[in-house]
């Protein structure tokens, strides 16, 4: 990939490639990418984060935790073209919903929602940002000693208190290291966004797969100029993951 991107179709050394990427639509591929992975890591890392913690707090029931657990486990490994279809076949269900809201006043498809644009891009991949978060900030939480929250009891502090002095700065570096996880997860996708829309909301991998595998857009080494670019992101993200989880397993420990 890294020879390929500076290769010309003769074979020469050219940087035509990376100046093409900067240009449209590959820049229109970048962004849509970076926004879709930016909404679904934030909403999938807050939501995860609040339905593992309601899992494993004190006073649920352990067989709670036991089934979440595994339903995040098999979900998180669900996507691709199968999650795609499973969608798409729902949408017959979903017909009444869409009655209830219309009597309502609202209309979602009159104000421009459908599932194959950007938007149902983010809700389908949310089916696997919040298990994977589950799965990845659970033994955070775990990690938050019972005897902290009985010491600032002790000493008169509220569970707001305690959550704002001590629970939250233990585990916004485990939290945003999720989010900088989900972002890379999201943005690395290219099945289910393919199988959903059919190449219809321009993606960079999806991008990359028309010009390795079509015959009119056929041109590997801008796919590979492209996927340079992604990998660019990805180490940019990387490089804040690991030092928030040099952090965060100091508390681990």
């Amino acid at each position: 990939m890294l020879f390929g991107a500076f290769q010309s179709t003769d074979g020469g050394f050219t940087l035509a490639n990376l100046e093409e990427i900067t240009k449209e639509p590959h820049r229109t591929s970048f962004k849509t990418s970076i926004e879709v992975s930016l909404v679904t890591a934030v909403l999938g890392g807050a939501l995860g984060f609040l339905i593992a913690y309601s899992m494993i707090r004190d006073g649920t029931p352990k067989f709670f935790r036991t089934a979440f657990t595994t339903f995040a486990g098999v979900a998180s490994q669900f996507a691709g073209i199968p999650l795609a279809f499973a969608f798409i076949a729902t949408l017959g269900t979903i017909g009444t919903v869409t009655q209830f809201l219309a009597r309502l006043g609202y209309d979602p498809y009159q104000h421009g929602f459908t599932l194959f644009s950007k938007v149902g891009i983010e809700i389908v991949y949310l089916y696997f940002q919040i298990p994977l978060m589950i799965l990845v900030i659970a033994p955070a939480i775990d990690g938050l000693k019972r005897e902290w929250r009985e010491a600032a009891s002790n000493l008169g502090a509220t569970p707001r208190q305690f959550w704002r002095h001590v629970g939250l700065p233990v585990l916004t570096p485990s939290l945003l290291g999720a989010v900088v996880l989900l972002f890379g997860n999201s943005f690395a996708a290219y099945a289910t966004a393919y199988g959903l829309t059919g190449g219809s909301v321009p993606l960079v991998p999806i991008t990359i797969g028309f010009y390795i595998s079509g015959d009119v857009l056929s041109n590997p080494h801008l796919a590979e100029a492209l996927a340079l670019g992604m990998f660019i992101v990805l180490a940019a993200m990387m490089a804040v993951y690991v030092p928030l989880q040099r952090v965060s397993s100091r508390w681990m420990k």
